[in-house]
């Protein structure tokens, strides 16, 4: 069994629990190495028939295991060779400030990622920048024009060590 946490629009979770053994396990990698292998593919990799496989993948969506399907994109082949990590600290904490920070930070479209913390700072957030001349572009005609930031502080990603999707052992 697989213990998960699913959102609810009021941004509270419900735990509940998932029935997910090793032939769904074993679909979700095939899929995760590549989602455009076709129903045949993924059946015959895993040792499933087609019409197995495919109510097994059609749960797993319902479920809400599968959110979507995508394309990984090379960053630096699109000209963008820098990713910045930024941590920052806002001056309030009301619900109101975290919505409206929250809600800039969607429009931005080279921020990747974002991230509300605990610790010394409030966000940690993955840009994606074409090299530091764009990203001072970005800070002073974007971030910085949200307002309520107190502190921010910027690292240059030097080299990706590791990127991976969730475990499926």
């Amino acid at each position: 069994m697989l213990k998960t946490k699913r959102s609810n629009s009021d941004s509270s979770e419900e735990s509940f629990d998932l029935a997910i053994d090793a032939s769904d396990r074993a679909i979700l990698r095939v899929l995760l190495d590549d989602s455009r292998k076709t129903l045949q593919e993924i059946s015959a990799t895993v040792g499933l028939s087609p019409t197995t496989c495919w109510s097994r993948i059609r749960k797993l969506q319902e479920q809400g295991v599968i959110r979507r399907y995508t394309v990984d994109l090379d960053a630096a082949k699109l000209g963008y060779h820098d990713s910045v990590i930024v941590q920052v600290t806002l001056e309030s904490h009301s619900d109101e400030t975290l919505y409206r920070f929250g809600k800039a930070l969607a429009e931005i479209p080279e921020i990747q990622e974002c991230y509300l913390v605990s610790g010394d700072y409030d966000y940690y957030i993955r840009i994606a920048v074409r090299d530091t001349r764009d990203y001072e572009r970005l800070l002073r005609e974007k971030l910085y024009k949200i307002p309520g930031i107190r502190h921010s502080q910027s690292h240059f990603v030097l080299r990706v060590l590791k990127e991976a999707s969730v475990p499926l052992a």
